[in-house]
């Protein structure tokens, strides 16, 4: 490999952004490790010199000086008296990563081995950069202002105390972290009347986790589930990866229509606090008729209570807590409140099915990793979850509304459906629309939508149905996104 002696081809190899979500040194090692790998850099051939790798990268030399002695400390690096920084000899003696053949053509068909086609289920709906646009009406993402940053670094920090780490660090098997149990049953559950005890919890990677143990447990091939039509796209896909057949059963204004769920279905998927994506809530009429047919059918009902933890102005109590058969199982998330990267939730059962569960997560994952689970419980037993809840609810309330105003203002032909709470608003338009092409048209004036054909069991028919999301955009951004909306719809907006 030839000697690269003049510095300015260094500038290559070192791509650093302000805007990424990475501190600059992190970056500088990040792209050092990376040449070192990939071969970039010989061993004889010395670094650039911090004053001038910072100089190139326009960063204070500090950094520079910070990122090369982390990466001694590593053994990426070592450092020669008054020669400079050099690739580890070690390191380069790895084997390299094996280069493709290009003439290679018989590469294995993975799709035909699989077993089952995940890839061939709905996609998810992807806004990768969704936090760039002016105006993201995306469900399910959150808001940076409305995070409690703050408190959430005071209770990592106190996670990662001697002693905690002591108590966390260790393999807990199938176990989880007894004060997250305990918070769960005190903090989280109560606010949907549910009471359980601590062998009837158990905590999950996030609400699809959940699903996914769920239908791999308790479900196979000629299983049938009564589904809400529409109804949340990833519970339907789950279940029928398990070899499930989906039955859908329409909606309405007092959420799902018992009367229409098949009485030889085995299971119900239902989302009684606020159907997804409707919003409705499930009348109280409603819920007494599913649970009475559950019995009477010995069917076994999956709720999933995804946005339960925020304040409603009329507050359901969950299904499950006037369960009386166990038949009712309890699906919850603390995606919506704290954040849907953390991937946590939990599931709620009588308890021989969660030590069953148990046993089946310790096969895929053996348990949550154990230091989010205490800075969760520490962020829950300190009241900080109660705190946000509150400002989450106020906020999302105030939004709810102004989008409600801005939808009859600049869409009046636009119908929503008229339920409080939650963090989004569906919606269904004239006759004729399309809203996969609305979608693409709004995007082209930075405003993100949600088509709502992925929703519907016939998700690949042409759809009027939209759900704008609230928890992402700000107050002041609603109003003008709407009439950029209503631009991309074709329809001018009045003056204000």
């Amino acid at each position: 490999m030839p000697q690269r002696n003049d510095t300015a081809i260094w500038s290559g190899l070192f791509r650093i952004s302000a805007e990424s979500g990475q501190t600059l040194q992190a970056q500088i090692r990040q792209a050092i490790v990376a040449a070192i790998l990939d071969r970039q850099i010989a061993a004889s051939m010395p670094l650039p010199s911090c004053r001038i790798l910072a100089e190139k990268l326009g960063v204070a030399r500090g950094t520079v000086v910070l990122a090369f002695q982390q990466l001694v400390d590593q053994g990426f690096l070592v450092a020669r008296e008054r020669r400079g920084h050099f690739v580890n000899p070690e390191v380069l003696a790895t084997p390299a990563k094996p280069q493709k053949a290009p003439e290679q053509s018989n590469e294995i068909d993975w799709k035909a081995r699989c077993q089952i086609a995940a890839s061939d289920m709905p996609p998810p709906a992807k806004h990768e950069n969704w936090i760039k646009s002016s105006y993201p009406f995306v469900y399910g993402q959150f808001d940076p202002a409305l995070f409690p940053t703050a408190e959430w670094r005071e209770c990592n920090r106190m996670a990662l105390a001697v002693l905690e780490i002591r108590s966390w660090a260790s393999d807990m098997v199938d176990r989880d972290d007894p004060l997250l149990i305990e918070q769960i049953q005190a903090r989280l559950l109560p606010r949907r009347g549910i009471f359980a005890n601590p062998d009837e919890i158990i905590v999950t990677l996030g609400a699809q986790n959940a699903l996914y143990m769920l239908a791999t447990l308790l479900m196979t091939k000629g299983s049938k589930v009564a589904m809400e039509d529409p109804g949340y796209p990833d519970a339907r896909s789950i279940f029928r990866l398990a070899g499930a057949q989906t039955l859908p059963v329409p909606v309405d204004q007092s959420g799902i229509v018992t009367s229409s769920i098949p009485s030889d279905a085995g299971f119900v998927f239902v989302t009684p606090s606020h159907h997804c994506p409707t919003m409705v809530p499930l009348s109280d009429e409603r819920r007494q008729d599913l649970l009475a047919r559950a019995n009477r059918n010995n069917q076994i009902i999956i709720e999933d209570g995804y946005d339960s933890q925020l304040l409603d102005e009329a507050p359901q109590q969950a299904l499950k807590s006037v369960d009386r058969s166990g038949r009712v199982i309890y699906v919850g998330s603390m995606s919506k409140t704290l954040a849907p990267g953390l991937r946590l939730g939990y599931i709620v059962a009588s308890a021989g099915l969660i030590a069953e569960l148990r046993a089946l997560r310790r096969f895929m994952l053996r348990h949550p990793p154990a230091n989010n689970q205490r800075a969760v419980a520490l962020f829950l037993s300190l009241g900080h979850h109660e705190a946000l809840v509150r400002r989450l609810s106020s906020a999302f309330e105030e939004r709810r509304k102004r989008l409600v105003h801005a939808i009859s203002a600049f869409l009046p032909e636009w119908r929503s459906t008229n339920s409080a709470g939650g963090t989004s608003l569906w919606l269904e338009g004239p006759r004729g629309t399309d809203s996969r092409d609305l979608a693409i048209a709004a995007a082209s004036r930075s405003v993100i939508i949600e088509p709502g054909g992925r929703f519907f069991d016939q998700n690949d028919k042409p759809s009027r149905f939209m759900r704008l999301g609230i928890s992402s955009i700000a107050l002041q951004h609603i109003e003008p996104g709407i009439r950029e909306l209503a631009t991309a719809a074709g329809r001018r907006p009045a003056a204000a």
